[in-house]
Formats: C-alpha cells, structure tokens, sequence
C-alpha cells in the first residue's frame, strides 16, 4: 500500500521507518544533527512549497531518503489506520 505524503508524493507504507513531528522532535540536538546530516548527503527531498510539519524516514534497497512534508504527522497517522481498517475488511 502506499502513503500520500504531500502534492503529488506518496511512498509505500513498507519503507516507512519513521514518521515524527518536526516541531516536537527539533527540538533534540541529535534529530537536528540527523537531519543536517541527511540534507548534507543528499537525502532529503521537500514535498511541496508549505512549511514542513512532518518529516518521514524511508528506506527502499538500502537507500534512505528523508521526506519533508506539510502534512502532520497526526493526518498520516490517521491515513494509514484508514487504508489498515479497510485492507482488513476487504481480506476477511
């Protein structure tokens, strides 16, 4: 299955190691240097032109890509226990 992330990105649930609030989680000196890390390496792509709310750590064949997206993070949570209840409906 996959998650729409913003504009016209989505990635699939699969890869989705984390998704975290970006104002509470910046607020910690390692999630600042992790991020600082990711965009120095190449691996942050920015969904959209808002500001960013949520950012969402993936990995697909060993690459790790780091989305920022104006959605929050409580709409993907939201999104994703949606697509659960009716995947499990549809497979009973």
């Amino acid at each position: 299955m996959f998650l729409h992330i913003g504009e016209e990105m989505i990635v699939f649930l699969n890869d989705i190691l984390a998704i975290m609030d970006i104002e509470k989680t910046t607020t910690s000196n390692n999630t600042r240097e992790f991020l600082k890390s990711c965009e120095e390496k190449g691996m942050v792509v920015t969904v959209g032109s808002d500001i960013p709310k949520t950012f969402i750590v993936t990995v697909n064949k060993g690459k790790q890509t780091v989305y920022l997206s104006p959605i929050s993070s409580a709409t993907l949570k939201k999104r994703i226990l949606k697509m659960s209840r009716e995947n499990n409906y549809v497979n009973q």
